[in-house]
């Protein structure tokens, strides 16, 4: 183990805990976060022989890992994403398995999740100036916890109206409401 991750483990919390109960020291664990899943990406894609360029960041409390450049990079994204959400959540796992902390890591492949993101914002708002319009609720189809928070976000910024999840995973969806 490194005197940093040594250091890191002195002031981290027990594995499980949520990210908003780590210390000061978050934004280097999140740093390292990044790394470690830089490293896991790059064994990944080397073993598929695929070509790709990762990119690390924090954004909002979250390390941010890209990958983009190769032509095989959509296999790795399936169909509604399906790919790419297993493939992050088998990285946040190897993060774990080397930080002891559970990691919120958020995994883009070929630009998906960004592109997806500008569709959902725009869905959201449609819908909800659609239901203050007409003053009846919309219920969208099932969406996962990435597609149902930018839905939300999108919702909240229209006056008037509000969503809500319902449903059990993997059929959870939102609804648009008016506020009462």
């Amino acid at each position: 183990m490194s005197e940093t991750l040594q250091a890191a483990d002195v002031d981290a919390p027990e594995a499980g805990q949520a990210p908003a109960a780590r210390s000061g020291n978050s934004e280097d664990l999140l740093v390292q976060e990044g790394d470690i899943a830089g490293d896991y990406l790059e064994r990944l894609l080397d073993l598929l022989d695929y070509d790709g360029d990762i990119d690390l960041d924090v954004e909002a409390g979250r390390a941010v890992v890209s990958i983009d450049g190769g032509e095989d990079l959509e296999k790795l994204v399936g169909p509604r994403g399906t790919v790419l959400e297993s493939l992050q959540e088998l990285t946040r796992l190897a993060v774990q398995q080397e930080t002891g902390v559970r990691s919120r890591l958020m995994l883009d492949i070929a630009g998906w999740r960004a592109g997806r993101r500008a569709e959902l914002a725009e869905l959201g708002r449609t819908t909800a100036e659609k239901v203050v319009a007409t003053g009846e609720k919309v219920r969208l189809q099932p969406m996962t916890p990435f597609e149902r928070k930018v839905v939300h976000d999108a919702v909240a910024a229209v006056a008037g109206v509000h969503s809500e999840s319902e449903g059990e995973e993997p059929q959870r969806r939102v609804v648009v409401l008016l506020k009462s």
